[in-house]
């Protein structure tokens, strides 16, 4: 298939930029595969549209606060996205415009991260972030802006992301302009906090209520309309709920930028089906029971995770699963979803999952009701 088979015009004020006053007062579309029918919903009444006996699988990922920012050497503003630990490398010469070396000794930590501008981070170029409060230096220069930085051994990188660090919403959220400001100023001895009104909210809104694995840069988004209480009304209706981890990386926002799309390659991410979750999916399948996932990361999870019969394997594991339309689903029979971005890798999923023609049309139904689109948007169940 081609790219432009999954492009649609979007009006910008439909991408939601903040998350609707309450979770589950989103509103939701439901899709029927079977004849393709849509109805108009909200998320509450998500419950009517499942039944005893239904296992839903939430992703039970955590979004760390890994965004930093500070300065180079020169003073010039620079943006970190903190993606995850790396292993330490040998230490290499300096850039000549850095000076020392790059490197550290025994017991020093070693990440890999989104830099910019990434130009001028050159190997043994130092940062200093969070208002002083770390310095790493660059020890290894990798694609697509990545860099490996090196921090200190006794370093409290925990403390210094939940006093500075900024949670990573995507790039087309546009309303944070205040929080992308250099926070220069000296440390003052403590940590403190610097965080702002809105930092505060998308702390506690671009994370679902049942986060509980830190490791990811990026929302499940699908799970953000979720309240306790909601999930309470599931559970009583005989729906059992089950977690996976996939810890979500920054290859959900990366575009896809050949033609052929089938050319396209998944980053991978680490995900973990527990025992329980694994003999929770085993016995709904052999009892003819719903396997709904909750978003496209569960899904990619299961699918990667299932062998030729559909038995989800236990464990941890890595994920470059690509699911492009033709895709034979061997666990997933239900998908609760977002509105995805156009010629994107989830919008290729769904796609998959419901069909071209019936996402297409539920897609222009959605622009023409005025949904909200994307991570803060509305969602979409696909029965």
């Amino acid at each position: 298939m081609r790219l432009s088979d999954f492009d649609y015009d979007l009006p910008p004020d439909l991408i939601a930029q903040e998350p609707a006053p309450d979770r589950e007062a989103s509103r939701l579309l439901i899709l029927h595969r079977r004849n393709g029918r849509t109805e108009h919903r909200r998320f509450s009444d998500l419950p009517e549209y499942l039944q005893a006996g239904d296992l839903l699988i939430i992703n039970d990922t955590r979004v760390i606060p890994a965004r930093l920012y500070g300065v180079f050497e020169d003073g010039k503003s620079v943006e970190v996205l903190l993606l995850h630990p790396a292993p330490l490398r040998p230490p290499r010469p300096a850039a000549r415009s850095g000076g020392g070396e790059a490197g550290g000794g025994a017991g020093d930590l070693s990440w890999e991260a989104l830099v910019q501008p990434a130009k001028p981070a050159r190997v043994g170029r130092k940062l200093s972030l969070a208002c002083g409060h770390l310095a790493v230096t660059v020890t290894g220069q990798e694609s697509h802006g990545r860099r490996i930085l090196h921090l200190p051994a006794d370093v409290d990188l925990r403390a210094i992301l939940q006093s500075y660090g900024v949670m990573p919403l995507p790039p087309y959220i546009k309303r944070r302009a205040e929080s992308r400001e250099p926070r220069a100023e000296k440390p003052s001895g403590g940590l403190g906090s610097r965080l702002t009104a809105l930092d505060s909210l998308d702390r506690e809104r671009y994370q679902t209520v049942y986060a509980h694995e830190e490791g990811a840069v990026a929302a499940p988004t699908a799970g953000l309309h979720f309240t306790l209480g909601l999930l309470d009304r599931i559970r009583q209706r005989g729906v059992l709920v089950h977690p996976v981890t996939l810890h979500v990386g920054p290859g959900t926002f990366l575009p896809v930028r050949v033609e052929d799309v089938s050319r396209h390659r998944m980053e991978p991410e680490r995900y973990t089906v527990p025992d329980g979750t694994a003999q929770a999916i085993k016995t709904a399948k052999t009892e003819g029971r719903r396997v709904i996932a909750v978003g496209t990361t569960s899904v990619r999870t299961l699918e990667h995770a299932a062998a030729q019969d559909g038995t989800v394997r236990a464990g941890a594991a890595e994920t470059d699963l690509f699911i492009l339309p033709g895709f034979r689903f061997r666990v997933v029979d239900t998908l609760l979803t977002n509105f995805h971005l156009p010629r994107s890798t989830l919008l290729m999923l769904v796609s998959a999952f419901a069909g071209v023609d019936p996402i297409r049309r539920a897609y222009a139904e959605a622009i023409a009701h005025r949904y909200r689109f994307y991570s803060y948007g509305d969602a979409m169940l696909i029965l």
